[in-house]
């Protein structure tokens, strides 16, 4: 399973792929690819709202996932910002129906958990735990990437855990 993860944001939107190797002795998470889409913030939201779109897209055709995973909205008690939030998640759920993939989503606590094992981790803990699951050299080029790597993982621990139960 290739799971391409999506971290939405209004300036930044982090992408990451990941897959499971199932054929290694233990299963172990393999990094695909990550960065970040940067949206200028002159542009009108329409523009940034298909520039997010149009790279998605692309983004999804290279590397052929088989599943989106998407952070759901963190809840903020300013509405326009969620809002604008919204926007942001719709578009990538388009983009990735568009491609004909499904989508999950997932709570960021539930993100958290499922890497660091806190669901209140701070941005670094994240950074911190998806280098190291993942085996790289370096920390992700962003923290939007590092997240959307996150939500990766999560979802394919999240179906590795309902794997495992479904064969009991």
């Amino acid at each position: 399973m290739r799971v391409f993860g999506i971290d939405c944001g209004t300036e930044f939107t982090g992408y990451g792929v990941v897959e499971m190797d199932k054929d290694a002795r233990m299963p172990k998470l393999l990094h695909r690819a990550a960065g970040t889409i940067r949206l200028s913030k002159k542009e009108k939201t329409p523009q940034r709202l298909a520039q997010v779109y149009a790279e998605l897209v692309a983004l999804m055709t290279l590397h052929e996932p088989t599943v989106v995973a998407i952070e759901e909205v963190f809840f903020s008690a300013n509405a326009k910002s969620a809002l604008k939030l919204g926007q942001v998640r719709g578009v990538a759920m388009l983009a990735a129906a568009t491609c004909g993939l499904e989508v999950a989503e997932y709570a960021p606590l539930s993100v958290k958990s499922s890497v660091v094992g806190y669901g209140l981790a701070a941005k670094e803990q994240v950074q911190f735990m998806v280098t190291r699951l993942l085996g790289l050299e370096v920390a992700p080029e962003s923290a939007d990437a590092a997240d959307a790597l996150a939500v990766a993982i999560c979802h394919l621990h999240t179906a590795q855990t309902f794997t495992m139960q479904g064969a009991r």
